[in-house]
C-alpha cells in the first residue's frame, strides 16, 4: 500500500492525480483513470482490489473504463478503504467520484434513455434503505438464520463473487412468520450490501386487492435508484432491462415480500452477480428453485421451546412461570403458530390481571378458537389471514380443502382424499399439490398430507358454511367406506384363515386401496393406524347412528394388527366403541364379538376378572343364538385367561370344549387353534407326549390352510415342548421357525415371547452370550410395546451368569445365528 506522510498519499509528484502537487494538466481526466492510478501504485490487480473492497471485479472494470458515470458513494467509500486513503487524499478521491459525471468524455452527448439524471457537481446519493423496522424481541429460528447466513458465507469463502444472483425463497403457511424472519435477518447482514436495500410487499396474498404487477414493483425500485419518472421506459421489458442494468454494478439486498408465485418474482431478479434476493411467499416457489437455483427455506411452526420464549418475551417471565400448565395449553391450542401466539399474548398483555388459565379456556373450544384469535385488524386476525390463502387457490382446490376439514385426521393419503372428494386420484393429487404449494396443507411424508389444528378448524368452518349438510354427510360416508373396505381386505391378507364378515356396498366415488400381500397390508395398517382409530371415533360420534356399521367393522379389521403390535389400549378403546355401536344397532351377534375382542384386550392388560365377565356375556349370547362356533371361540379365550393366571387344569377344560365344538362345526382353523392350546397346556402339566401330538396335529392343519399367524404360535409351543424334553437343537429350530413367521406377519409381541423362550434354551445349555443377545432383543421390543413380560425378562438379564472363558462367542444351538 502507498506510504502516507502528512497530506501526501503518493510519493511521486509526477504521478497524475497527486492532489499535493504536479501539473493539473496531466491529472486524470476521469475518475476511472484516477482509480486505476491509485490501484497501480498499490500494486493490486483489479480482482485483488475488488476482493478487498467487497465489490465485483466486473463492476470495478466498468468504473475504470468510465462506463459508470457516477459510482455509488458507498462503493467509492469501500474502494477508498481498500486503498487505505486517509485525510485530504480520501476527501479528494471521494469528491472526484461525485463529479465524475461532469468529466465524461463527451459531456454534451445526450443521456442514455432512462439513465439517472445528474444532480450537480459533487452530489452524493444516499443508498436505498427500504427495509421495514426489525422485529423487537425476535425469538427463535436459529437454524433458519444459520442457513440464510451460510448462503453468504459460502460465497465469501469462495474468494470471489458468486457467478449468479443469490436467491433464497422463504415459504410457509399463513402466520408462520416468514416476513419477520426475512426482515430480521436482512437487518443482520445489511452491512454486507453497501449499495443499499430494496423492499416491496408484492401483495401476493392480500385482501386489499390483486397482487402487485411486476411493472409496479420495478417502477418503485427504479424510483429508489434515482431514475426520474420522465425517463422511465414505457413497456415492462424495457423497464426490467433498465432495472437490471442499474443493478449490474451494485451490491444490494432485495427483499421481495409476500410473493404470489414465481412468475411475479422473475422480472424483479437482477441479471448479474453481487446482489442477494430474499423472497417470502405462501407458495413453495418451486419454479424459482428449479430454474433460478433458489435456495428453498421452508418455514415450519415454532418449537415448543421457541413458543414459550415468545410468550415470555411478550408477557414477562414471572407471569409465564406462574401458570406453566396454562402456558402449555395456550401453546398447544395455538398450534405453535407465531401469529396465533402473538395474538394470544396481546390479549393477555392487555389484561395483565387476568389469569392465563382464562385465556387457555377460551382457546379450548374448537368452535370458538378462531374467534378468540381475532385481532383488531385483518393482519392480526387468524381467520382473515387464512382466508387470503384460501381465496388464492382454484375453486376445485377450495372445495377439497373444505372437505379435508371433515376428514377424521390426523393425516390423509391421496387415495383416501380421492374417496373423500369422490374424484379420481390423479385429479385429487393435482389439487393436493396446489394446496401444499399454497401452504394450506403440508405433504409431511411422500403422498401423505396434513394441516395444523387451526387450519383444520378453519376448513371445517368453511365446509359448514359452503357445503350442504347432505354433501358433508356424503363425503364422510365415502371416506369411511374407503377405510372400511381397505381395512377389511388388509385384515384378511394378514390373517387369511379369519372368518370373513360382510360389508355394505361402497358408495359411488369410493376407490379403496388394492393391497396385494401381507407385507403391503402390514405397512398400510402401520401407517394408517392413527387415522383408522380416529375414523372409528368419528363414526361412533355421529348422532344419527348412520355410521355404526363402520365402527364395528373397522374395529374388527384392526384386531389382529393391534394385538400383534402390542397396541392393547387402542384395541380396548376401539372395541368399546364397537360394542356401543352394536347395542345401538341392537345386533346381538356383533355385540358378542365385541365382548370377546374386548375381553382379549383385557387379558393382555391382565384385567382377568373383567375379561371373564365380558366372555360370560358373549357366551350367553352365543348359547341363546345357537352359534357353536362363537361359543367355541369364547372357550378358547376363557382358556387363555385361565392359562395366563397359571390355572392350567381349568384352561384345559375350556380348550377341550372348544375343540369339540370346532370339530362338530367342521371349523378346521378353529380346530388348529384349540389343538395348539391343548398342546401348550399339556406341556404345562408335564404331559409331553400328548402335548407333542396335539401341536403336531395343529401344525399339519395350519400348513394346509397356510395359517401362518396360528403356525407361529404353534411352533413356539413345539419349541417349548422339545426344550422340556432336553432336545435343545430341535427346540431352537422350532423357535426360529416361529420367529420367522412372527416377523413375516408383524407379530412383535409374539416375537418377543419366542425370543425369550429361545434365550431360555441358550441359557440352559450354558450359551450365556447367546442368551443375553436374544433376551436383549426381546426386551427392546417389549420396552417399545409394553407387556407383562418386561419385568421377568429384566430379572433374567440381571441375574445372567457371566460367560465362562471356555464359552463360545456365539451359541451352538440350531438357529442361533438366524436371530441376529
Amino acid at each position: 500500500m502507498p506510504a502516507t506522510h502528512g497530506e501526501v498519499t503518493m510519493v511521486d509528484d509526477h504521478v497524475p492525480g497527486n492532489p499535493a502537487g504536479g501539473d493539473a494538466a496531466v491529472r486524470p481526466a476521469t475518475f476511472g483513470e484516477l482509480l486505476r492510478n491509485y490501484r497501480h501504485r498499490s500494486g493490486l490487480s483489479q480482482e485483488e482490489l475488488a476482493d478487498r473492497a467487497g465489490v465485483t471485479a466486473r463492476g470495478l472494470r466498468k468504473i475504470e473504463m468510465n462506463r459508470v458515470d457516477r459510482p455509488r458513494p458507498s462503493t467509492v467509500r469501500l474502494l477508498a478503504d481498500a486503498l487505505e486513503l486517509t485525510g485530504d487524499s480520501r476527501n479528494w478521491f471521494c469528491a472526484a467520484a461525485g463529479a465524475a459525471h461532469q468529466t465524461a468524455a463527451d459531456p454534451a452527448s445526450p443521456p442514455v434513455a432512462g439513465a439517472p439524471a445528474p444532480r450537480g457537481a459533487g452530489a452524493a446519493l444516499p443508498p436505498a434503505a427500504q427495509l421495514p423496522a426489525d422485529i423487537v424481541g425476535f425469538i427463535g429460528r436459529t437454524e433458519q438464520v444459520r442457513r440464510l447466513s451460510s448462503l453468504l458465507e459460502d460465497a465469501r469463502h469462495a474468494g470471489r463473487p458468486p457467478t449468479a444472483v443469490l436467491i433464497t425463497a422463504i415459504a410457509g403457511t399463513a402466520g408462520v412468520g416468514k416476513t419477520s424472519l426475512a426482515v430480521h435477518w436482512a437487518h443482520q447482514v445489511r452491512h454486507r450490501f453497501p449499495d443499499g436495500q430494496l423492499y416491496v410487499n408484492l401483495r401476493g396474498f392480500d385482501p386489499a386487492g390483486p397482487a402487485m404487477h411486476p411493472a409496479e414493483a420495478i417502477r418503485r425500485f427504479l424510483d429508489a435508484l434515482d431514475v426520474p419518472a420522465s425517463r422511465l421506459p414505457t413497456d415492462l421489458d424495457a423497464q426490467a432491462a433498465l432495472y437490471r442494468t442499474l443493478l449490474a454494478d451494485l451490491r444490494m439486498l432485495i427483499l421481495l415480500d409476500n410473493a404470489r408465485d414465481a412468475d411475479q418474482v422473475r422480472p424483479l431478479l437482477p441479471g448479474a452477480p453481487g446482489c442477494l434476493v430474499v423472497v417470502t411467499s405462501r407458495d413453495r416457489l418451486s419454479g424459482l428453485v428449479t430454474t433460478e437455483g433458489a435456495l428453498p427455506l421452508p418455514l415450519d411452526l415454532l418449537s415448543v421451546v421457541e413458543a414459550r420464549e415468545l410468550l415470555t418475551a411478550r408477557l414477562g417471565r414471572a407471569r409465564v412461570e406462574a401458570e406453566p400448565e396454562a402456558v402449555d395449553e395456550i401453546i398447544s391450542r395455538c398450534c405453535r403458530l407465531p401469529l396465533a401466539l402473538a395474538i394470544a399474548a396481546a390479549r393477555a398483555a392487555t389484561h395483565p390481571t387476568f389469569p392465563l388459565g382464562t385465556l387457555a379456556a377460551e382457546l379450548r373450544d374448537a368452535h370458538d378458537r378462531l374467534d378468540a384469535l381475532a385481532g383488531d385488524e385483518p393482519a392480526t386476525d387468524v381467520r382473515a389471514v387464512f382466508s387470503w390463502s384460501y381465496q388464492a387457490v382454484s375453486p376445485a382446490a377450495i372445495r377439497l380443502f373444505r372437505l379435508l376439514g371433515l376428514h377424521p385426521g390426523p393425516d390423509v393419503s391421496v387415495a383416501a382424499a380421492a374417496s373423500l372428494a369422490g374424484a379420481s386420484r390423479s385429479q385429487v393429487k393435482r389439487l393436493l399439490t396446489e394446496l401444499a404449494r399454497a401452504h394450506l396443507i403440508v405433504e409431511h411424508a411422500p403422498g401423505r398430507y396434513n394441516f395444523h389444528d387451526l387450519l383444520r378448524v378453519y376448513a371445517t368452518e368453511q365446509a359448514a358454511t359452503a357445503e350442504r349438510a347432505s354433501e358433508r354427510s356424503a363425503a364422510v360416508h365415502r371416506v369411511l367406506d374407503h377405510y372400511v373396505h381397505t381395512a377389511m381386505a388388509a385384515a384378511l391378507l394378514l390373517s387369511p384363515s379369519r372368518d370373513p364378515i360382510a360389508a355394505a356396498p361402497e358408495q359411488p366415488g369410493v376407490t379403496p386401496e388394492r393391497l396385494t400381500d401381507a407385507d403391503e397390508a402390514l405397512t398400510w395398517f402401520a401407517v394408517e393406524r392413527p387415522v383408522l382409530l380416529a375414523a372409528i371415533d368419528r363414526a361412533g360420534s355421529d348422532r344419527s347412528g348412520r355410521f355404526d356399521g363402520h365402527v364395528w367393522r373397522l374395529a374388527w379389521a384392526m384386531v389382529h394388527f393391534l394385538d400383534r403390535q402390542g397396541h392393547w389400549h387402542d384395541w380396548a378403546a376401539s372395541q368399546d366403541l364397537a360394542l356401543a355401536a352394536a347395542q345401538r344397532l341392537d345386533d346381538q351377534a356383533v355385540a358378542a364379538m365385541a365382548y370377546r375382542f374386548r375381553a382379549l384386550a383385557d387379558i393382555e392388560l391382565r384385567r382377568f376378572e373383567t375379561a371373564r365377565g365380558r366372555l360370560a356375556a358373549a357366551l350367553e349370547i352365543y348359547l341363546r343364538a345357537g352359534d357353536p362356533i362363537g361359543e367355541a371361540y369364547t372357550h378358547v379365550h376363557l382358556g387363555m385367561a385361565e392359562d395366563r393366571q397359571g390355572h392350567h387344569a381349568q384352561a384345559l377344560v375350556h380348550s377341550r370344549r372348544a375343540l369339540d365344538l370346532f370339530r362338530a362345526g367342521g371349523h378346521r382353523y378353529g380346530q388348529s387353534l384349540a389343538l395348539n392350546n391343548l398342546g401348550w397346556l399339556y406341556a404345562q402339566l408335564g404331559d409331553y407326549p400328548q402335548a407333542l401330538t396335539a401341536c403336531e396335529q395343529a401344525i399339519v392343519v395350519q400348513q394346509e390352510l397356510e395359517s401362518w399367524d396360528a403356525a407361529g404360535s404353534t411352533w413356539d409351543s413345539l419349541g417349548y415342548i422339545h426344550h422340556q424334553l432336553s432336545d435343545d437343537a430341535a427346540a431352537a429350530n422350532c423357535y426360529q421357525r416361529a420367529i420367522d413367521l412372527q416377523r413375516r406377519i408383524g407379530d412383535r409381541h409374539g416375537e418377543a415371547v419366542t425370543l425369550t423362550h429361545l434365550g431360555d434354551v441358550h441359557h440352559a445349555g450354558g450359551r450365556f452370550a447367546a442368551a443375553r443377545h436374544v433376551w436383549r432383543h426381546a426386551l427392546a421390543i417389549l420396552n417399545d410395546i409394553g407387556g407383562s413380560e418386561v419385568e421377568p425378562l429384566r430379572n433374567k438379564l440381571a441375574s445372567l451368569t457371566r460367560r465362562t472363558p471356555t464359552e463360545p462367542a456365539s451359541g451352538t444351538g440350531a438357529g442361533t445365528e438366524l436371530t441376529t
